[in-house]
């Protein structure tokens, strides 16, 4: 049976070697942002190897839905992609995209970075930050579209382009120093920030409506009114008194929701699913709570989550 649904499977995927499958192996679809789809719509799929086995490191590889490999590495969680050691990505026309390390799925050591045409574009370095969750970015060296080296062994000027963000100023020993300026385009913001050796100390922003706001943090995420023990507390007692015990082993809800500026939760929607009762039960809970914000350089702004909810047997 598990063959058959392979062979199945492969219908959809021409482009792979039936080397690369074996009954042993599970495919996973997902959609353009990298949500779980189906083998009808989908725009990666991922192959992890040897799947039922119990192994501490799982071999993936990730696809463009053209075939081409998008991604090789190993994981330490089967069902999700926790990476670990060497990440190779690579563009869709087979030219390499990044090499990176990874321990405990944070970004750690050295990272080497490839525009797609092939020419290089960045060698930099990820070292703990003094808090855990961060890591903080050390660029080494690094070369513009034009292949110009702009940073040599950490010093030069640089910038930092997004669709929706755009910032300039000097690097030292590979981080941030002296005053940065910038803008964001929505909404339309332009600010001045002073760095010293890579640590933010102050900066500026003036509105559309030339307000200016002074901030001493880049961003303070939203969290739950009272804290996420509070959350979790107040979360476990409607579990138990609702007497819902998920009829599925594995009892972790994932939902997807937005933090507006007032702290209302808004457009919450389950990613991941237990049963119907128990995500029901989740929804309603998450949507009666209340959150502070996002503040980033100083405002309010919407900021997009992503929750899980562990549910326990009543006791």
């Amino acid at each position: 049976m598990k063959l058959k649904l392979i062979l199945i499977l492969l219908l959809f995927l021409p482009k792979i070697a039936i080397s690369q499958i074996s009954k042993k192996d599970k495919i996973t679809f997902f959609d353009s942002k990298w949500k779980e789809s189906t083998s009808e719509n989908y725009s990666y799929y991922r192959i992890t190897k040897d799947y039922n086995s119990n192994q501490d490191l799982y071999e993936i590889k990730e696809y463009y839905k053209s075939g081409t490999i998008r991604t090789e590495g190993h994981s330490k969680n089967k069902d999700n992609f926790a990476k670990e050691g060497e990440i190779i990505t690579y563009f869709e026309n087979g030219n390499k995209h990044k090499i990176s390390q990874y321990s405990n799925k944070k970004l750690i050591g050295k990272e080497t970075e490839w525009y797609e045409n092939g020419n290089k574009k960045s060698k930099i370095e990820y070292t703990p930050e003094e808090k855990e969750s961060q890591n903080k970015t050390k660029i080494i060296q690094y070369w513009n579209k034009d292949n110009l080296q702009t940073i040599i062994d950490g010093n030069g000027s640089h910038e930092e382009t997004t669709k929706e963000f755009y910032a300039t100023g000097k690097l030292k020993n590979g981080y941030k120093d002296g005053i940065w300026e910038g803008w964001q385009i929505k909404p339309e913001n332009k600010f001045i920030e002073e760095f010293k050796n890579g640590k933010f100390i102050s900066g500026t922003l003036t509105d559309e409506s030339n307000t200016k706001t002074t901030y001493t943090s880049l961003i303070t995420k939203s969290q739950p009114i009272g804290g996420f023990t509070q959350f979790y507390n107040n979360l476990h007692k409607s579990i138990k008194q609702a007497n819902i015990s998920p009829q599925k082993p594995n009892n972790l809800i994932i939902i997807e929701f937005i933090v507006d500026i007032d702290g209302k939760v808004t457009e919450p929607k389950i990613i991941r699913s237990i049963d119907s009762k128990a995500d029901e039960l989740a929804l309603a809970y998450l949507s009666n709570t209340n959150w502070i914000p996002e503040i980033k350089r100083g405002q309010k702004v919407r900021s997009k989550y992503t929750q899980p909810i562990q549910f326990q047997s009543p006791q």
